[in-house]
């Protein structure tokens, strides 16, 4: 009882004259205040103006203040008493400050600042707490700035975020943002972090960057996070809510600078904890070492210093470094401990066998191992439990304790159990010998069985099984209480409106003569599980469906193809030119594509050749390149003009596409030969320029205008002409010879023209179709290749 009595009496004077310290520091607080509205100073400047106008006047710093305030209560000055211009202000250093309209539409200058900042400062004095600071920023700012909620963030050594102070929010809101971990996309964290303003004027844009508080999140839609000065890193922050749209004015952001460093003192580092500065025993022992030592600790220890009276006996503990697993019955761990004394924090230890021991192992230095206690503390009006063994050993002429926490049982069974929720499993025991039956509470669950009919025999479980499930389950069971053989079985049961899928795992307990006298096992929902398999087997199913009708589709494209468009083995003669045709058909996936080509002689005995692409796969390509191709050739032997033919062919695709959309498209280019004068009349669709090798250069030829087929009915179509000369090449090709997935259309054109030349000069040019064709292995679409070769003379 003295040992209370004595820790009673010392917190009682500790609050004196901290309520003294407290109406001293409000005083000072408010000087400096109003130094700083009136002379645009930061509030260390507040604070030197002051000591040094108290050295001058022979005066102390508190009745310096007293004499301040006493002249700013007096009124205003005389009207013929002289008065210094305002100093302009800025924003950021830089931005003069302007009328702004709206919120802050007042604020004019400095002049117009004064007033608030002077009224801010006089209520800043007064202030309990953040939330007292933030109802009074809100309610000072609201009409010139527009300030329709506050929020004062404050960072923990943890790196996380805590609610200090809020106003105009709701409780609800406040409640949500009460503790924020260390996240990013945090604007009041950055405004920390970066030491600077962040002012959030487009929420649209601001919700991209950052997690916007509010419900919904347009309740403010511009706002403002600006750091609280201090003297090292800034480690609070405030937000300005506002409910009007609009970028802040450079009025506004200086009126709420001020206001965020007038709140530098109430809001500024809290004072040192009760003790931290006592000295401490002189023992060489080094406190911030022995804490990195804790820190790597994996379970609850912490160091302990005694606190000793003018006579040197020991008066408390004080808690000066704890591992980071120290966790006391109230729930307070790691370095929420540290600073905390023992007696204060855990009062009935005294006098007891524990309190005994620390003194016994500090006074002689032999460890302390006590036997397990029971401690019990009230934490919000409940009382709280828990059973500890203690050990303590001296270290220097401070204490090293740890312990051991007994009661873990709740917190085990809570684990069990959400395992249990987690895995859909429940637990049973079956007492063969008393017919007693526990269960678990998922076992209710998995069975659909109300809690309050209890759980069920083995014997009645039966009744829940399908009758197809029936005779295995009954004989594992059988075997499982006669043989006591452990059993794994899978079964169905009816549950309501449901069927369920379990799993029965068990093993029976024997007695001395090999009886089974108990089982102890688990049922495991496996519905979901079961659910999946189906699902998957029938996706499976429908994909080998779709598999052999997509192959089949591709058997018969692949033969329209060939029937279509047969690939003659060797080169051919036509109109006195040599062809040579290369067709090389994509070599994976299972669907064909529409490259096709023609050559044919006309009946005035020139030749036509084409080679067209149709866009897709499969047989609809098939059919729309046959259309294509047998249309061609028909409208070319009765003489209409190549152009015509291509605006003939465009109205035909836009007019029986397949697609209901009306998407499908070709390419095409189509030329004309005459044998008699060598003239080569030609015209494109939105196909690549054919290639003409003429000596030793290879050129692509210039593309008359044409759109791709059936892209658009205004497509208008082009031809042009070009003679050939002996010894003349020209290449026609589908896409699948130059195209890269990644690479740009010209690199591959320039590859053709090269490779083309640099074959030829090696006397390839009588396989040259093919052999271009052939290097491009692992082509991703078809290749059709169509070499005209233009006979020498002699």
């Amino acid at each position: 009882m003295l040992a209370l009595a004595k820790v009673v009496a010392r917190l009682r004077s500790e609050i004196v004259v901290l309520e003294g310290v407290a109406a001293t520091t409000a005083v000072v607080e408010r000087a400096k205040g109003v130094l700083m509205a009136q002379g645009d100073v930061s509030a260390d400047t507040a604070y030197e103006m002051l000591l040094g106008r108290a050295s001058e006047r022979g005066r102390t710093l508190l009745e310096e203040c007293w004499i301040l305030l006493g002249r700013m209560n007096a009124g205003p000055p005389p009207a013929h008493a002289p008065t210094a211009p305002p100093p302009a202000t800025t924003v950021s250093g830089t931005e003069p400050a302007t009328p702004a309209a709206g919120a802050g539409r007042h604020l004019a200058g400095g002049a117009a600042l004064r007033p608030l900042l002077a009224r801010l400062a006089d209520g800043l004095t007064t202030a309990r707490g953040g939330d007292d600071v933030a109802e009074l920023l809100r309610t000072v700012l609201g009409g010139d700035a527009g300030v329709d909620a506050v929020m004062i963030f404050s960072l923990t050594s943890a790196g996380s975020l805590e609610l200090t102070g809020c106003a105009g929010t709701g409780e609800e809101l406040a409640e949500q943002w009460r503790h924020v971990p260390p996240l990013s996309g945090i604007a009041a964290h950055e405004a920390i972090a970066g030491g600077r303003a962040l002012w959030l004027e487009d929420p649209a844009e601001d919700a991209l960057r950052y997690l916007l508080i509010a419900d919904p999140q347009h309740r403010w839609p511009s706002r403002a996070w600006i750091p609280v000065p201090s003297d090292g890193p800034a480690t609070a922050a405030i937000g300005f809510l506002r409910a009007q749209p609009g970028p802040f004015t450079a009025a506004t952001r200086a009126l709420l600078r001020r206001a965020a460093r007038l709140c530098a003192g109430p809001l500024g580092p809290p004072e040192r904890p009760r003790d931290a500065g006592a000295e401490g025993p002189r023992d060489g022992v080094d406190v911030t070492s022995v804490q990195r030592v804790l820190d790597a600790l994996a379970g609850p220890a912490i160091l302990l210093t005694p606190l000793r009276s003018k006579a040197g006996e020991v008066e408390d503990f004080r808690i000066d470094a704890a591992a980071p697993e120290s966790v006391d019955v109230a729930g307070r761990s790691g370095k929420e401990l540290v600073g905390r004394r023992v007696l204060e924090t855990y009062p009935t230890v005294v006098g007891t066998a524990l309190w005994e021991g620390y003194l016994e192992a500090l006074t002689t230095g032999t460890g302390y191992e006590g036997e397990p206690f029971t401690y019990e503390e009230v934490v919000a009006g409940v009382p709280r439990r828990s059973v500890y063994s203690v050990r303590a050993s001296r270290l220097g002429d401070r204490l090293v304790v740890s312990w051991i926490r007994h009661d873990t049982g709740e917190r085990e069974a809570r684990r069990l159990a959400d395992m249990q929720r987690l895995g859909t499993l429940g637990w049973g025991d079956w007492n063969l010998a008393t017919g007693s039956v526990s269960w678990s509470d998922q076992m209710y669950t998995i069975f659909g069985r109300d809690p309050r009919d209890g759980p069920m025999t083995l014997e009645e479980l039966s009744r829940h099984l399908l009758p197809d499930d029936l005779p295995a389950a009954a004989a594992a069971v059988e075997r499982l209480l006669t043989e006591g053989e452990a059993v794994d079985q899978p079964f169905r049961i009816a549950t309501g409106h449901s069927v369920r899928h379990l799993r029965f795992v068990a093993e029976a307990q024997t007695d001395a003569d090999g009886a089974p006298v108990e089982v102890h096992g688990f049922f495991q929902d496996l519905s979901a599980q079961r659910g999946a398999e189906l699902a998957l087997l029938e996706s499976e199913r429908a994909v080998l469906l779709q598999r052999g009708m997509l192959q089949a589709e591709r058997a018969l494209a692949a033969r329209l193809q060939e029937t279509l468009l047969p690939v003659p083995e060797q080169s051919m003669e036509l109109a006195g030119l040599c062809i040579d045709v290369a067709y090389v058909p994509v070599d994976r996936g299972i669907n064909v594509s529409g490259d096709w080509y023609s050559a044919i002689e006309l009946p005035d005995a020139s030749a036509l050749f084409v080679v067209g692409d149709v866009a897709g796969h499969g047989l609809a390509a098939v059919g729309t390149m046959a259309q294509l191709r047998f249309t061609a050739k028909g409208m070319t032997i009765t003489g209409s003009p190549l152009p015509d033919v291509l605006r003939r062919l465009n109205t035909l695709l836009l007019h029986t596409a397949s697609d209901p959309s009306g998407s499908t498209t070709a390419t095409m280019v189509m030329a004309r030969y005459q044998p008699w004068d060598r003239r080569l009349t030609w015209v494109r669709a939105g196909h690549l320029p054919p290639l003409l090798v003429r000596g030793d250069r290879a050129d692509f030829l210039e593309q008359p205008a044409g759109a791709l087929l059936g892209a658009s009915f205004d497509a208008s179509y082009g031809q042009a002409v070009i003679d050939l000369l002996p010894g003349d090449r020209l290449l026609f090709y589908t896409d699948g010879l130059v195209e890269e997935p990644g690479e740009a259309l010209d690199v591959g054109l320039d590859r053709l023209a090269a490779d083309t030349v640099r074959l030829l000069r090696e006397g390839r040019g009588e396989t040259l179709a093919r052999t271009l064709a052939a290097m491009r292995p692992g082509n991703r679409d078809d290749i059709c290749v169509l070499d005209i070769l233009v006979p020498d003379d002699r």
